[in-house]
């Protein structure tokens, strides 16, 4: 008798075209996948996150079954469960002989380590759904001064020929990024992402997710996701055909009570493997194709996938597993409690924060310029913003949280994503929402009384870390015009600004 072998899928795995799956035998080996608390609470994830996850765990156990494969699943409440992923390997070996295991190569540092001390021996294979390997990211970053993502987009653009007429870009520019920022019109709202019903296996998970979990940050009510690949794909669809025209003129716009706009959540099902990254894209570039969408809403939206998406899983890799702990500005402060409670006067970070924890989603601008912009100016220690990030959004996973939060949004990697850091005053929010419309704190106000937070703490950040930019030519303007300010009006400002750092630091309201 051949002795089988043990196919670990993990639950941002969930695709037919795994690496483990191809090369393991349907008549001989055995998949295991198993819902343990290990993964769950290294660090404690939203509610939503883990039921879509579940729901969808179980829905690709059923179609492996379906397709022949001999499938080990262990759910959360199994009393045998050892409620890890190398103790379940283990278990599964002891039952079966098997003596090996295949594995595609998790996205996080810490599995891959849990993996190769595992009491099994593990075969880690590549995890080729991505379009760059390791290896072709480090060919192109290799000898480079700057690791600039545009760089890089114009190279996977070639490599794919998305939106390419031979070796030039259609409509004669890479990047419309400049036309996709257009402030919200008074009235805007958006189709959303497609909703679907939960059905029986999502019921279930639900029940057993707010028994377990349902203290956790975050609502588990009105849950809504896709929880297998062909209601993923109909999320793809309705956002070609719905959203994908309206995307690229508002995908930085921020409206109350209209949390998605043109907005996708498509993130969330790339992630986890419910879709492949070529069929996302090329279903845009058809809709373009067909004259169904314009150019740069498709652009935009391509080049956060085989672009940004990409890249940021290329730093990931290549900066290794002490990123996560990398701090240059030296940021210290502790988060504060409102972004648990989204209690806070801020208008602006009240209603992304509230999204938060009722969608388990923010999109990109309300987390870089919103809760991530204020924890840059308050010099908030960017471990614990990291963590959280991780926590709150159902798309998280380290490889692509991580190198957002600690290189684009907190530039604690001290300049290897972005060039500058993201930082703004309440004008920008003002610009690009209607937030400010009715928020305790006045936008237009830079000093005094109800002067807005942010206005204060952007020059406060300036200021203290002019060693560092001044000399950035990104950011000589903001530097000249701070110089130009009266010097009684910018000690009014720094005095202010540790005004409402030392409220932060004794836990007041703000």
């Amino acid at each position: 008798m051949v002795t089988p072998r043990l196919i670990l899928v993990l639950g941002d795995q969930l695709s037919d075209d795994l690496s483990a799956l191809r090369q393991g035998d349907p008549d001989r080996d055995v998949v295991v996948m198993a819902e343990v608390q290990a993964e769950t609470d290294y660090v404690p994830h939203h509610p939503k996150k883990i039921a879509f996850l579940f729901a969808a765990m179980r829905k690709h156990a059923a179609h492996l079954r379906a397709a022949g494969w001999t499938v080990r699943y262990t759910t959360l409440d199994d009393p045998e469960n050892t409620q890890s992923i190398p103790g379940e390997l283990l278990r599964a070996a002891d039952a079966t002989g098997a003596t090996e295991v295949i594995a595609t190569e998790p996205g996080e540092f810490r599995l891959i380590s849990a993996l190769e001390d595992a009491p099994v021996p593990v075969s880690l294979l590549p995890d080729d759904r991505f379009l760059a390997s390791h290896a072709e990211f480090e060919d192109w970053a290799e000898g480079r001064k700057e690791l600039r993502m545009e760089w890089f987009y114009r190279d996977m653009r070639r490599k794919t020929g998305l939106l390419m007429e031979g070796d030039k870009p259609v409509g004669g520019k890479w990047n419309y990024d400049a036309e996709n920022r257009k402030s919200p019109p008074k009235g805007l709202s958006g189709p959303g992402p497609l909703r679907f019903e939960p059905d029986e296996t999502v019921q279930e998970v639900l029940a057993l997710v707010r028994e377990r979990f349902g203290n956790r940050y975050g609502s588990l009510d009105d849950f809504w996701f896709a929880t297998d690949r062909n209601g993923a794909l109909e999320a793809l669809e309705h956002f070609v055909a719905h959203s994908l025209p309206g995307f690229g003129d508002y995908q930085d716009a921020m409206v109350t009570g209209q949390p998605f706009l043109y907005h996708a959540l498509l993130g969330l099902y790339l992630n986890a493997g419910l879709l492949g990254w070529r069929e996302t894209c090329e279903a845009a570039e058809a809709a373009y194709e067909a004259g169904d969408a314009p150019l740069n809403a498709v652009e935009g939206f391509i080049r956060q996938i085989i672009g940004w998406r990409e890249y940021i899983r290329g730093i990931y890799f290549r900066e290794g597993p002490d990123y996560v702990t990398r701090n240059a500005l030296g940021a210290t402060r502790d988060l504060p409690e409102f972004y648990w409670t989204a209690d806070t006067d801020m208008r602006c970070l009240r209603e992304c924060i509230s999204t938060t924890m009722a969608e388990a989603y923010a999109h990109h601008i309300q987390r870089l310029m919103v809760t991530g912009n204020f924890a840059l100016l308050a010099g908030l220690d960017p471990h614990q913003v990291h963590e959280w990030y991780l926590v709150v959004y159902a798309d998280a996973y380290e490889w692509v949280e991580s190198p957002n939060v600690i290189g684009m949004s907190q530039f604690a990697d001290g300049g290897i994503v972005g060039s500058k850091p993201y930082v703004s005053g309440g004008n920008y929010i003002n610009k690009m929402s209607d937030y400010c419309k009715h928020c305790d704190y006045a936008v237009s106000k830079k000093t005094g009384e109800g002067a807005c937070p942010f206005n204060l703490l952007y020059w406060h950040f300036l200021n203290r870390h002019r060693e560092r930019f001044g000399s950035n030519p990104r950011m000589a303007q903001m530097y000249r015009t701070w110089d130009r300010m009266d010097e009684a009006r910018r000690k009014t400002v720094i005095a202010e600004g540790d005004a409402i750092l030392a409220r932060l630091d004794a836990g007041a309201r703000l």
